[in-house]
């Protein structure tokens, strides 16, 4: 049976030895995780926490809405045991018709009918990092390859157990001008996310540093449920030039090769990011994206406008 649950009566033990064991796990969903990035979030589980599936709301206007919070890729429904598309019917049709907007990315396993739901096709990479290193290396493109050998000459070091406030604002001070969407509350969430996962030694905070020690590039990896997710970046004009993200991604590749462990891009519906993804030798894996609408068809052009404002403050 299903049932609905709010915040305050969800077993968190219980929830995270689901979510630890589900064949779909993923970062994401752990109940610590959830209330680090979410403003809200009840959840729909089924009988003694066998599947369940969280559900990370707003309130605007009087009304709640359904959202998937920033560095969040993938939700929906998690399960010990495989899934159909009619189990992750139910579960979607049993959110409750208090949400009366949602927009849910769901996780790469939960496959709805297209002729039922309404679902926007997003992109994520992956490379198996089981192979030997220089097996990886061997699927790298040949920019990739000249791009490693170019960092390798200019002698780029990276640096591991940087604090997570130096990668933030050198992305703040360069890519993040362009991202408005992104506000002050946003990152301080990102910050304690990753101080959380340091504390729960699941996080590799690592930077590249030219000959003259300026930092050109960092990142947060962060491993959980065999992935190593990688979570947020930044990245200088300078480090650009000298190939220090390539650098950055093939020395985890390079330290980890040989292991039970998937290294997850997070990412990316962005031609230009899915090109360098696949440059590693990654897989295209698709998920969707739920859209539900019980909104009166005069209220939708208001809610539109709103998202507008609210996306452009």
């Amino acid at each position: 049976m299903i049932k609905y649950l709010e915040r305050k009566h969800i077993d968190d033990q219980k929830w995270d030895e689901c979510i630890r064991k589900a064949f779909n796990g993923n970062l994401y969903g752990y109940s610590w995780f959830l209330d680090i990035v979410a403003d809200d979030w009840n959840a729909l589980v089924e009988n003694d926490y066998e599947r369940v599936f969280p559900l990370v709301f707003r309130k605007k206007f009087g009304f709640s809405y359904i959202y998937q919070p920033f560095f969040t890729q993938q939700l929906g429904l998690f399960s010990r045991t495989q899934l159909s598309s009619d189990i992750i019917a139910e579960f979607i049709q049993a959110i409750p018709s208090i949400f009366r907007q949602a927009e849910i990315n769901l996780n790469t396993h939960n496959n709805c009918d297209e002729k039922v739901f309404r679902l926007i096709p997003q992109v994520n990479h992956e490379l198996d990092l089981i192979n030997t290193y220089d097996k990886i290396r061997g699927g790298y493109s040949e920019n990739l390859t000249r791009n490693l050998k170019k960092a390798e000459k200019l002698k780029l070091t990276i640096h591991k157990n940087m604090q997570p406030d130096e990668v933030i604002t050198i992305f703040r001070s360069n890519r993040g001008k362009e991202i408005s969407h992104l506000h002050e509350l946003d990152y301080q969430r990102l910050k304690r996310l990753v101080y959380t996962c340091l504390y729960k030694n699941m996080a590799d905070v690592r930077g590249v540093y030219d000959a003259g020690n300026q930092l050109l590039a960092g990142g947060f990896f962060i491993k959980a449920n065999r992935k190593a997710v990688f979570l947020f970046s930044g990245l200088t004009p300078e480090g650009r030039d000298a190939g220090a993200m390539p650098f950055l991604i093939d020395s985890f590749i390079n330290e980890h090769a040989g292991q039970h462990l998937t290294f997850d891009f997070d990412g990316s519906n962005d031609p230009n990011l899915a090109r360098f993804y696949k440059s590693f030798g990654s897989r295209e894996l698709k998920y969707q994206r739920l859209v539900l609408d019980r909104l009166p068809k005069l209220l939708r052009p208001a809610i539109k406008i709103y998202k507008l404002l609210r996306n452009s403050r």
